[in-house]
């Protein structure tokens, strides 16, 4: 992981990459409009035409398990997508990637947006050359894209805080939080803090802001067990990052204690990946929120070609079990089912973490 010296260096090329939007028309409301879907519109390449699909890492089972997703989703909506490129949780290099792709004449881009206001600059360019955008995952601040396909990361949130309140009267418990500069993370973040403090005063919240940091997770877990050794619930916003550190920091102090055991930390995650159901079944954790890896890669391969058709949506429900929703910069976004996993469920063949390898 970069070191404090790289971390300076990055947010100097991220200032630089969005001084080099100044002066481009800021379009907020992207097309969230209220146009009926097939209405007239300006796409990127009237429905062809090259993709480009920018990661925002690849070090997360995740993420790995989307990227996997990407080929067989494009064959199955009809969609030319070009070779992954990989950000490598750099947000100037995100911007970079951006330029790259639209220095390869695609006629649209699906990008997972690793910091909410920094994309904004690569969506001004992809704007400027007339190239629409589907964010995947995470909302951006500001800029222009045509839909956001994300589950509702609130929900996630509260469904973490529900579980563990559940099951814990009283008591000390954690937040392993991701990146506060991703919309992800807040609203992950502010969900859990509001739904404990509301429903289950009783619980005493402990932050670590991780910042999607296996070893900044680690790390810090451990100094909060020493100082905290009686704590019963552990929230962990990511489980591609925050599942191997988490529980090897336990086992390394004695604490990893299986569910139905004696001292029994109570964990939930998120991510939905085959091996937080792998901890699931072992005891280790108790569950997590699926979040949907194979729909991410579908709908956003299907939004894409939409919009380089220049078709527009409504808000409204969905055929697909989900629900368009008008977010407060005017961009519309797709709100994915994610459910709750547990030991009673965890073997349903219709998890996406059930039929991956």
């Amino acid at each position: 992981m970069p070191g404090r010296t790289a971390r300076k260096q990055n947010r100097s090329r991220i200032v630089g990459a969005m001084a080099l939007a100044v002066g481009a028309s800021l379009v907020l409301a992207a097309c969230g409009s209220t146009k009926d879907t097939g209405a007239s519109g300006t796409g990127g390449g009237g429905g062809t035409g090259k993709v480009g699909v920018i990661l925002p890492l690849l070090t997360s089972p995740f993420w790995q398990s989307y990227n996997d997703y990407v080929p067989k989703m494009a064959d199955s909506e009809g969609v030319d997508a070009l070779k992954t490129v990989n950000s490598n949780s750099d947000p100037s290099q995100q911007i970079t990637d951006i330029n790259n792709q639209l220095n390869q004449s695609v006629k649209g881009l699906i990008v997972a947006p690793l910091d909410s206001a920094a994309i904004e600059a690569g969506l001004d360019q992809a704007e400027r050359k007339g190239v629409p955008v589907v964010a995947v995952d995470v909302a951006p601040d500001k800029g222009k894209v045509a839909m956001v396909v994300r589950a509702n990361n609130v929900a996630y949130g509260e469904k973490a805080c529900q579980y563990l309140g559940e099951q814990i009267p009283s008591g000390k418990v954690v937040q392993i939080m991701g990146d506060l500069a991703s919309v992800n993370g807040r609203d992950r973040s502010e969900a859990f803090r509001a739904c404990v403090k509301k429903n289950f005063p009783k619980l005493k919240v402990l932050e670590i802001p991780a910042k999607w940091e296996s070893d900044t997770a680690a790390s810090k877990l451990d100094t909060l067990l020493n100082a905290n050794p009686d704590i019963k619930g552990i929230y962990m916003q990511a489980g591609g990052v925050y599942l191997a550190p988490t529980i090897q920091t336990l086992k390394s102090k004695g604490m990893l204690k299986k569910a139905g055991q004696d001292g029994h930390i109570t964990i939930v995650s998120n991510d939905g990946i085959p091996q937080e159901y792998d901890a699931i079944r072992k005891g280790e954790i108790d569950a997590t929120v699926s979040q949907p890896a194979d729909l991410y890669a579908k709908y956003g391969m299907y939004y894409i070609k939409a919009a380089m058709e220049g078709k527009t949506f409504k808000p409204g429900p969905t055929d697909h079990d989900s629900t368009i929703v008008k977010l407060p910069s005017g961009i519309l976004e797709d709100q994915l089912p994610a459910p709750l996993v547990t030991k009673d469920n965890v073997d349903d063949p219709k998890l996406w973490g059930n039929t991956v390898k």
